[in-house]
C-alpha cells in the first residue's frame, strides 16, 4: 500500500518557511482537535538514525482544507502525542523486521 507523500509549509520564528513532510495526522475527542506530526524534509538522523519530529494541533477548516496550526499547550495533549509516536514507531518497527 502506497501513501501519498503529503507536505506542509510552515513558518519557524525566524519567518523561514520550511517544507515539512506530514508523518501521521489523528483526531482527539478528548480535546476535540486534530493534530499532525511531521519532520523537516531532508532532515539529517541524528546519531541514534532518528529525525526530529515535530507536533502541532489543527482545526480543519470548513471548506476541508488544511486548517491553522496552532502549538500544544498542555502536558496532556503532549503525552497523548507521545503515545501516539510509540504506537507508530512500533507499528514501523514491526515492517523492518519482516
Amino acid at each position: 500500500m502506497e501513501q501519498e507523500q503529503r507536505n506542509i509549509t510552515i513558518v519557524d520564528e525566524s519567518g523561514n518557511e520550511q517544507l515539512c513532510e506530514i508523518i501521521h495526522t489523528f483526531d482527539s475527542e478528548e480535546f476535540g482537535k486534530s493534530y499532525v506530526l511531521y519532520s523537516l524534509v531532508g532532515a539529517e538522523e541524528d546519531d541514534e538514525g532518528q529525525i526530529e519530529i515535530f507536533a502541532s494541533s489543527f482545526v480543519p477548516s470548513e471548506n476541508g482544507e488544511d486548517g491553522e496550526l496552532e502549538p500544544i499547550e498542555t502536558e496532556a495533549e503532549w503525552d497523548l502525542i507521545e503515545d501516539v509516536l510509540n504506537a507508530l514507531e512500533d507499528e514501523f518497527g514491526d515492517e523492518d523486521e519482516e
